[in-house]
């Protein structure tokens, strides 16, 4: 929310200025984002009337004006405005002056010059000159009852700061400058002004019929027929400028009066143009199917949960959030109807959002609008009717006013005892009644210990005994809360030798040249569908944006995302990381303080890999990362544990070129490169490669255990067997160390070629169609002495039946 500090002010007045007004809202719980002055500092800017505005005797685009400035001779100065005209008032900027930085960021200054030939003594100014909007079509015409020469700081109040205050979704009764003022009262112990809202009478009889037919839906309606007004008056200065200080533009003067008295007094109403009506305005919930065109254009289709307003034959405006287009007022409205009402935070909170837009009238429905001033509010309205649109035909009929089911809110008791404890600072039973005399609260002292308070009808946050301790807590100031250390039992935690930290696992895959990224557990449900094979995601009930509206199950797709998100802004390589937590349902899950029953919440460590392997360097481009790239990161992360790498089937991932990663036999995670489908989808130039892995596996680590050094030599051998096409390294290695042998056991075994004859040649007579030749260089040593001839062989022999019987192989010959 933002608005003005003038006119805060003219509410309440203390002896502050800007920055300490700033801190005392902020101390009190209502942050100031930001504080922004309303113009840039400028100086010897003036208001000048054009008396006179010639041609130029060289240029067809530019006039001669003459101004008067209020120094009893008139200026003469050149300007190329298109509205330069005799007759209007402008801010002139006189010889000498000052303006804003322009676009090259260096501050014009105003010299006396010659345009063409004639003499130019200051410069017209714009409001993008000025640096006051965007505005430069052509110049800044100042109201006609501005004093000329008078400075145009003072004349537009241009000394002026805007505040605005960042507010938590509790201080609905906040988002009014009144509120601001009430609670600035409170705090700072200056007075309160409240302007008396005089009621406007009546000169006409007539009322339009309203039934409240949803009682839980409005609790108090009321409406006041308007005829003969002028919709085409012009909006006041002062008031066009206090609305764009709040962010919103002026449209047209009813708009306008209403978009006032909501950022005046925090109520939202609507005006309607009373000839478009068809018979009696009936409040309800909408039905299935009906639909509405809306003031900015969309039509919606409505539900049963959507509360309306309706004439005899359709809806006319959706309940407490925007108007329909069909009884919006226009330059031809003669007669309107004044409409406000109390609409049940319950009933509003949520629909916009349903509907894919936000609205200042939702925003503030939904966290509640006191339900004691829709007269008066209609009142402060018609006041500013008669004088803006009034004319001598306009008759105001009287307040209609339906109170169908009015809020009562409930007496809340207040223990001194229980909030000097929360508090942790002793309170007494006096001082929380001055802060609650000091917030207007009604309070009943009930002995020394106890205080009754019935919250007024604007605090929709006040159910609660804690939040009447906040307001003690806050009114008293935070920054008079004692600092007290916090005594406890400190009691370390010693990580076993056998787990690793996260800390560590980020230093690794750091190590590997991998980036950290953090992102949102809520993605796309379409991400889901695709990456994870997840059909039945969990559903986010209030998602943050439609596109976010399930809770991830893998880690992938996020990490995807930022690929595509570099590579968009032209990054070549990218390697990138995250561990996070993810979502499974899961029935056997239980709920405890850190889980959700049904939804089982491990962490995972995924990367992502793009581009080139490796930074490049004089030797050449370098080609793109493949499978064996991202499989060696996943073996360093996991180099203190045994895992083995299978084939398999992911939805992520490429079919022929993806693997499940083992360790100890289970399944911990999944490494490949992306399919070829989602490459396409997402248009990446290059296949990106991916990985995701269980933390729990990857923080576990076995205990390293020390082994002697042999001070016998190694004995090497060279074995090449003949084997099919489908034997995999994995599996050789495998059958070579399951051979019944002491040796071996501190041996290696290392395959350094793979040989497939070319058709035709001569020891293709040897081998068959569909078979290769792996040749593996065993090494052999013993602890206990010098290993003999007789010994090797006798190894290499049993690893050989080993291949014969596991692989089917055949020593090459």
């Amino acid at each position: 929310m933002q608005f003005p500090e003038s006119w805060l002010r003219e509410f309440c007045n203390p002896p502050l200025n800007t920055a300490e007004l700033a801190d005392a809202l902020t101390m009190a719980g209502f942050e100031v984002e930001a504080l922004r002055p309303v113009a840039p500092a400028f100086a010897h800017v003036v208001v000048g009337e054009i008396k006179e505005a010639a041609q130029h005797p060289n240029a067809d685009r530019l006039r001669v004006c003459q101004v008067d400035v209020g120094q009893g001779a008139l200026l003469g100065v050149v300007c190329g405005a298109p509205n330069a005209r005799a007759g209007i008032k402008v801010p002139c900027a006189l010889v000498g002056a000052e303006l804003p930085p322009g676009d090259d960021g260096k501050p014009v200054k105003i010299r006396l010059g010659k345009l063409r030939g004639v003499e130019s003594q200051g410069m017209l100014c714009s409001a993008r000159e000025l640096r006051l909007s965007d505005e430069h079509a052509g110049l800044l015409e100042l109201p006609a009852d501005a004093p000329v020469g008078a400075d145009v700081r003072q004349v537009l109040d241009l000394d002026d700061v805007v505040f605005t205050l960042k507010l938590t979704p509790n201080l609905g009764h906040v988002l009014s400058v009144y509120g601001v003022a009430r609670e600035l009262s409170a705090i700072t112990g200056a007075s309160l002004n409240t302007p008396p809202i005089a009621a406007v009478p009546a000169t006409t009889d007539e009322v339009l019929p309203v039934k409240v037919q949803a009682p839980d839906l409005c609790g108090r309606f009321s409406g006041r027929v308007v005829r003969g007004v002028n919709t085409r008056a012009a909006t006041p200065a002062w008031m066009a400028r206090r609305l764009a200080r709040c962010g919103q533009r002026s449209v047209g003067a009813l708009v306008d009066i209403s978009n006032y008295v909501m950022f005046e007094y925090g109520r939202p109403t609507h005006i309607f143009d009373l000839d478009k009506i068809h018979g009696a305005l009936a409040v309800r919930w909408a039905r299935a199917g009906e639909q509405l065109k809306l003031l900015n254009g969309n039509t919606v289709t409505l539900d049963e949960t959507v509360g309306v307003i309706a004439d005899d034959q359709a809806v006319e405006s959706l309940a407490g959030i925007m108007g329909g287009d069909a009884t919006a007022v226009s330059d031809a409205t003669q007669n309107v109807y004044v409409e406000a009402a109390f609409w049940w935070p319950e009933a509003v909170a949520g629909r916009s959002r349903r509907l894919n837009f936000a609205t200042d009238a939702g925003h503030r429905f939904e966290r509640g609008v006191d339900p004691a001033l829709t007269v008066a509010h209609i009142e402060r309205i018609s006041q500013l009717i008669a004088q803006i649109c009034g004319t001598a035909q306009t008759r105001f009929g009287p307040v209609d006013d339906a109170q169908p089911n009015m809020p009562q809110p409930a007496p809340i008791t207040l223990r001194v005892a229980r909030a000097a404890k929360v508090i942790g600072m002793p309170v007494s039973q006096q001082q929380c009644a001055q802060v609650f005399q000091r917030l207007g609260f009604a309070q009943q002292e009930k002995g020394d210990a106890a205080i009754t308070v019935t919250p007024p009808s604007y605090r929709f946050d006040l159910r609660i005994e804690e939040d009447l301790i906040e307001e003690i807590a806050r009114l008293t100031g935070y920054q008079q809360l004692p600092d007290v250390a916090p005594l406890a039992a400190i009691a370390p935690r010693v990580c076993p030798e056998t787990r690793r930290s996260p800390f560590a696992v980020r230093r690794v895959l750091a190590d590997l040249g991998y980036l950290e990224t953090i992102n949102f557990s809520f993605v796309d449900e379409n991400w889901e569908r695709d990456l994870a094979g997840n059909a039945q995601p969990i559903r986010l009930l209030n998602p943050i944006a439609s596109q976010m509206n399930v809770m991830r199950s893998s880690l992938m797709a996020s990490l995807l995302n930022v690929v595509k998100h570099n590579v968009d802004r032209r990054a070549e390589r990218v390697r990138v990381f995250e561990i996070g937590r993810v979502f499974l349902r899961d029935a056997s899950a239980t709920e405890n303080e850190a889980s959700v029953r049904g939804v089982r919440q491990p962490m995972h460590v995924a990367g992502a890999l793009y581009g080139a392997p490796a930074r490049q360097f004089w030797t050449g481009k370098q080609a793109s990362a493949d499978f064996f790239d991202i499989k060696g990161d996943v073996q360093t992360l996991l180099a203190a544990r045994q895992i083995a790498f299978e084939p398999c089937q992911h939805p992520a991932l490429h079919p022929g070129r993806a693997a499940r990663v083992l360790a100890d036999g289970a399944v911990i995670g999944h490494v490949g490169e992306l399919h070829p489908r989602w490459r396409q989808k997402w248009e990446l130039p290059q296949t990106p490669l991916l990985f995701e892995l269980a933390l729990d596996a990857v923080l576990a680590r076995p205990l390293p255990q020390a082994q002697p050094v042999s001070r016998h030599q190694l004995v090497e051998r060279d074995l090449a067997v003949v084997v099919r096409e489908q034997i995999t390294h994995a599996q050789l290695m495998q059958a070579i160390h399951s051979a019944e042998t002491a040796l071996l056991l501190r041996g290696a075994a290392l395959l350094f070629d793979v040989w497939r004859p070319s058709p035709g040649a001569e020891a293709a007579a040897s081998m068959a169609a569909g078979e290769k030749s792996l040749a593996v260089r065993l090494v052999f040593q013993y602890a206990g002495g010098n290993l003999t001839d007789e010994q090797v062989d006798a190894a290499v022999q049993a690893v050989l039946q080993a291949l014969q019987q596991q692989l089917g192989a055949r020593l090459r010959a």
